[in-house]
C-alpha cells in the first residue's frame, strides 16, 4: 500500500504524453486466488508490488533491518501502439538497509520500461527482474532476491514456513470507504532467511526472519488520501499481524483495517473501528524537518479484547530522503513489539501525498 504509489507518480510524471483511454481491471470480492500463478504478474491491472522486508542476524552478531521492492506499472499507452519503445510497463525496484551500526538508511534504486531484455516480470509465477537486480521463486519453493546498491549488497533466500495469509475478505482488503479502492492482497509472513549482506568491503553471512506482501490493484487510494501508517509483524508465538490506517489531509482516518493470524491458523478479521495507532514518541527528521511518530501503540480490538502492540523502531533515522533522485520522502523502518518484530511505514508526514 505504499510509499511506492508517490514513487508511482514521480515515474509516470516522466513520461512521455502518450495517454490512451485504458479499461483497467477492477479489483472485486468473491475472486480466488490460486497458486503459483498469482506470485507472478498481473499485467492488465495498473499497479502491483512483491515487498519484502524483515531483520536480519549477522554473524558478527548485529542486527539489521531490510526491505526489497519490486513494483510494476501499466501506464495509460495504448496497447496498439507499434513501438517496441511504448512504455506499456514500466518496473522499478527499491532497497534498504536499517544499521544502527551506520545510524540512517542506505538505499539504492533501479527502474526500467518492460523489454529488451533489460527489465521483465513474468506471468505464472514470481520472477521479477530489472538489470542485475531480480525478485523470484525458485523450483524448491523458496523465494531468493538480489540486488546490489552502491552502500551495500543483498544476497538473500527466503525459505516459507507457514501458509499463504490471505488479507481482507479472501484476498480483497477495501482501502477506502468506496469498494472500488481496493487491492487483491496476501502476505507470507514467518519467511526463513539466510544469505548475506555485503557492507563496506565485507560480506557477513545472516540468518533472519521476513514478511512477502502481494498486491495489486487498478484503483488502490481514495482521492483525498494525504499519507498511511502500516505495519507487518511476525510474533514470536508464530502469529502474524498485518495492520494500517490511511490518512486524510486533515489528519483524520481516512479507512484502516487489518487481520491477526494466530498461532493455530485462525483468523480475526480487523474492521476500521478495530485499530487504533496512539502516538507515544516522535522524531524530527534533521534533512526534511518532517516529524514521524516513530513510536507508536497500535491497538487492535479482537473478540477476546483489545490487545496493545508497543511499535519501537529498531534505530530513528530510517527516513528516505529520496529528493535529490526525484523521490519521494517517507519513514521505513524495522521495529520491535512486545513478543516480536516487523516493520513500520510511515508516509505523508514531510508533505501530503498528491494522489
Amino acid at each position: 500500500m505504499r510509499r511506492l504509489l508517490a514513487l508511482l507518480l514521480v515515474l509516470l510524471g516522466a513520461l512521455p504524453a502518450l495517454a490512451a483511454d485504458i479499461a483497467y481491471p477492477v479489483v472485486k470480492p468473491g475472486v480466488a486466488l490460486a497458486f503459483p500463478a498469482d506470485h507472478g504478474a498481473h499485467p492488465a491491472f495498473r499497479t502491483e508490488w512483491w515487498y519484502v522486508t524483515g531483520w536480519l542476524r549477522g554473524e558478527d552478531g548485529r542486527d539489521r533491518g531490510f526491505q526489497v521492492t519490486f513494483f510494476r506499472t501499466r501506464p495509460a499507452v495504448d496497447p496498439d501502439n507499434p513501438s517496441r519503445f511504448a512504455p506499456k510497463q514500466v518496473l522499478f525496484a527499491h532497497a534498504a538497509l536499517s544499521d544502527p551500526a551506520v545510524g540512517h538508511l542506505l538505499h539504492g534504486e533501479r527502474a526500467a520500461r518492460a523489454g529488451f531484455g533489460i527489465a521483465e516480470a513474468a506471468e505464472g509465477d514470481a520472477a521479477v527482474s530489472i538489470d542485475d537486480w531480480r525478485f523470484r521463486r525458485e523450483a524448491d519453493g523458496r523465494f531468493t532476491t538480489r540486488v546490489a546498491a552502491p552502500d551495500f549488497a543483498l544476497d538473500l533466500g527466503f525459505a516459507p514456513s507457514q501458509e499463504v495469509f490471505l488479507q481482507g475478505e479472501g484476498g480483497y482488503s477495501r482501502k477506502g470507504p468506496d469498494p472500488a479502492d481496493a487491492s487483491h492482497y496476501y502476505s507470507m509472513p514467518h519467511l526463513k532467511v539466510t544469505g548475506s549482506v555485503s557492507q563496506g568491503g565485507r560480506t557477513v553471512a545472516v540468518t533472519g526472519e521476513a514478511w512477502l506482501d502481494r498486491e495489486w490493484s487498478s484503483n488502490y487510494l481514495a482521492t483525498d488520501a494525504a499519507g498511511w501508517d502500516w505495519t507487518g509483524l511476525n510474533l514470536d508465538d508464530g502469529g502474524a499481524l498485518m495492520a494500517f490506517r490511511i490518512r486524510g489531509r486533515d489528519g483524520g482516518t481516512v479507512w484502516a483495517g487489518g487481520s491477526l493470524r494466530r498461532a493455530d491458523g485462525s483468523i480475526t478479521r480487523l474492521r476500521p473501528e478495530d485499530v487504533r495507532f496512539k502516538v507515544t514518541r516522535q522524531w524530527r527528521s534533521p534533512a526534511t524537518n518532517a516529524l514521524y511518530p516513530v513510536g507508536q501503540t497500535l491497538s487492535v480490538t479482537l473478540p477476546e479484547g483489545v490487545r496493545d502492540f508497543p511499535l519501537d523502531p529498531l534505530f530513528d533515522a530510517q527516513e528516505l530522503d529520496g529528493r535529490g533522485s526525484g523521490l519521494p520522502v517517507y519513514w521505513e523502518g524495522a521495529v520491535r513489539t512486545t513478543g516480536g518484530k516487523g516493520y513500520l511505514e510511515l508516509t505523508g508526514y514531510a508533505s501530503a501525498l498528491s494522489l
